[in-house]
């Protein structure tokens, strides 16, 4: 039994246009939206990180190959449609949103001063992609010498391979890998 008073649980870029555009989301959301339920129910608290821009997009360089191609992507899209969290798993009044610039929740955001500030020290991790968010996010906070937590099927990658080498090889070493269910029965 792992100790819930210096818990969070962050979900992370769960959002609604990034999620339309995957396979089998519906399965992601239900167990995503279990995981909340039973944050909230164990007065965990639930912190949201979407990614986004402002108009014109300054924030991005033409240097950064994955991001460099987002203004042309997005130009014609609201930037609030964008970073719109699916409706499934939107966030309640009390619930923190940080908005970050690139895959680490970190970056750009105030992510970090709302953990200090409320005395978290472990995360518990869901989102998508794997091999973005996920992976940058529990790389730096591992850095940052918070305990983790990744709920595997709460996490989606377009390569399933690169979501299962991840969850079997890399994380294990900073991280507990558990389902969204073992966490919420743990």
């Amino acid at each position: 039994m792992q100790n819930k008073n210096f818990t969070a649980l962050l979900v992370l870029d769960m959002q609604e246009h990034l999620l339309g555009r995957l396979e089998e989301s519906d399965k992601l959301i239900g167990a995503v939206s279990k995981s909340i339920q039973y944050a909230r129910e164990n007065k965990i608290p639930v912190i949201y990180a979407v990614v986004g821009f402002r108009k014109g997009f300054p924030e991005i360089s033409t240097h950064n190959k994955t991001f460099s191609n987002v203004p042309l992507a997005y130009e014609k899209l609201a930037m609030e449609d964008f970073m719109k969290i699916a409706p499934q798993l939107a966030p309640l009044e009390n619930e923190a949103v940080v908005i970050k610039k690139r895959f680490s929740a970190f970056v750009g955001s105030d992510l970090e001063v709302i953990l200090r500030s409320q005395n978290l020290k472990h995360l518990v991790m869901c989102g998508v992609v794997t091999s973005g968010v996920i992976l940058s996010t529990a790389l730096e906070a591992a850095d940052k010498d918070y305990q983790l937590t990744i709920l595997s099927d709460g996490c989606y990658d377009h390569q399933p391979d690169v979501h299962q080498m991840l969850m079997e090889k890399i994380f294990p070493r900073y991280a507990e890998i558990q389902t969204c269910e073992e966490w919420v029965n743990d």
